[in-house]
């Protein structure tokens, strides 16, 4: 049997129409009365577990899962050994770093030398400021990041933007970004290898499923 980690929250209403359109129904899982963390597809052949966006990898890269979506900017910060397989072009926004709007600061290298920076992202806000070639302490946060420059307890912070809303509410400004994410189908290597034919049908089916995005001038 198949085995799908989908991640709960924004990701899991699209990943659940696009496994459907490659045959694989998880509806179930969007019931707001199901309390179920594994649930079988209304086929019978597959079952997804219902687990957070950061473990969706693990259960993928352990083998516990075959295939799993999750979101880019996850696989860059944990770096698991899955297969990405397909950008499913959706659950889009970027990892940018924000300031406070009054501090005039307008691009990260502006930031002073060992100044702290507030994130979730560590691993990728570290990589981004090593080539920067700028030192800064890095404070983990695990809850509203936002509250970083608003509090004192760091200059800067390194976030996901959608809209930017949350940044103006709370009085700050995204000066510069490190990479854009979407969803991506991630597959187990090992899986993958000795498949005989089954995960690819189903590969080839999210891939046909996904719309090919625009390009603006």
């Amino acid at each position: 049997m198949i085995t799908v980690a989908l991640a709960k929250g924004a990701l899991l209403k699209e990943s659940v129409a696009r496994f459907s359109a490659a045959g694989l129904d998880f509806s179930a899982v969007l019931d707001p009365d199901n309390r179920q963390l594994m649930v079988p597809s209304e086929c019978g052949r597959a079952r997804a577990l219902l687990v957070r966006n950061g473990d969706v990898p693990v259960y993928v890269a352990y083998g516990q899962a075959q295939l799993g979506v999750v979101g880019y900017d996850v696989l860059r910060e944990h770096q698991m050994p899955v297969a990405q397989l397909v950008d499913l072009n959706f659950g889009g926004c970027r990892m940018a770093v924000a300031v406070k709007e009054s501090s005039g600061y307008q691009r990260a290298a502006d930031l002073p030398p060992h100044c702290r920076v507030a994130s979730k992202f560590t691993r990728c806000a570290r990589a981004y400021f090593d080539a920067l070639e700028l030192p800064v302490e890095l404070v983990h946060l695990t809850g509203s990041v936002e509250l970083g420059p608003i509090t004192g307890i760091a200059e800067a912070i390194v976030d996901l933007v959608a809209t930017g809303r949350t940044l103006k509410d709370n009085g700050l400004v995204a000066i510069e970004d490190l990479f854009q994410t979407t969803a991506r189908l991630v597959g187990h290597p090992l899986s993958l290898r000795l498949d005989r034919g089954e995960l690819g049908e189903i590969i080839d089916a999210m891939r046909a499923a996904t719309p090919t995005p625009v390009v603006t001038a």
